[in-house]
Order: C-alpha cells, then structure tokens, then sequence
C-alpha cells in the first residue's frame, strides 16, 4: 500500500499576465462631478502546466461610469504558477477556484489601484472579495444544474 503523500501548497510564481486600460471619454471626463457607479466582473480559469502544477488566472474588468458615460475600463489577468499536491480532488478543486484567486486578488486589486490614479482618476481600493464563499455558491449551482439534468434526463426517456 503506497505511504499517503501528506497535502503541499506552495506558490511558484506570482505574475502579471494581461492588462489594458480604456479612458475613452477623457479629458471631458475629468470636468464632470466625480459620482461613479464602479462594476466589477471576476472569472478565474485554471490549467495544469504537469504533475501537480497549476497556472490559476483571475481575470477582473472593472468599469467606471460617470453620468451614463464610460469613465475607464480596466481589464486585468493577475496569474500564478502553484503546486498543489495530496489532495483529494475536492480540496485540489477549492484550492484551485478560491485559495489561489484569494493569493491574487490583492495583486490585481493593487495594480488597478495604480493605474487608475495613474489615468489622473480618484484612487479605486476595490473591496475584498470572499472566494470561498463565491466557490461554494458556484459549487451548488452546478450540483442543482446536474440534478436538473438528471431529472430531465429520466424524464425524456
């Protein structure tokens, strides 16, 4: 009986893998009240690389607008090399689509900072973003999605 491999976590590499910003109504923009309504939209993708190692990619857009008008847009893919190892494939699941995009976000949420006051905006500290909580959430869609689909499976036939 093979001896259990006991779980290993660790970070490889922390990078920045794609980043644009799109200020398209400047410098008119910049002579309106500041009164923005901020969206934030989040997805993460996750590839293995070998045994083991997983590229994780949190990718956010966040979009600025000021009185009905595009301020900026901003689209950021924060990235990581991590090795995840003697799990099972649950917990390499959650490691994967929380604990990972968790060791990101501060990244992202950094450079959007940045560049935002850079493009002569009013600094954007996003707020922290619970990723268990939206990895539970997505993990009981899928369960009710796949029962549904059972459902209608027996039923059809």
């Amino acid at each position: 009986m093979p001896e259990e491999q006991a779980p290993q976590f660790s970070i490889q590499r922390i990078y920045l893998k794609d980043l644009s910003l799109e200020a398209p109504n400047s410098p008119q923009s910049f002579t309106q009240e500041w009164k923005p309504e901020i969206n934030l939209e989040m997805n993460t993708q996750s590839q293995e690389l070998g045994p083991d190692v997983y590229e994780v990619v949190l990718t956010l857009t966040v979009t600025s607008k000021n009185e009905e008008e595009t301020a900026f847009l901003i689209e950021i893919q924060q990235a990581g090399i991590f090795v995840v190892s003697g799990m099972e494939e649950a917990e390499t699941h959650h490691a994967l689509g929380a604990f990972c995009p968790n060791i990101l976000f501060p990244y992202a949420r950094e450079t959007i900072d940045s560049l935002v006051v850079k493009a002569s905006f009013p600094a954007l500290m996003l707020a922290p973003v619970n990723f268990d909580a939206l990895f539970a959430q997505q993990m009981e869609q899928m369960h009710e999605e796949a029962t549904a689909n059972a459902v209608t499976d027996e039923t059809q036939h």
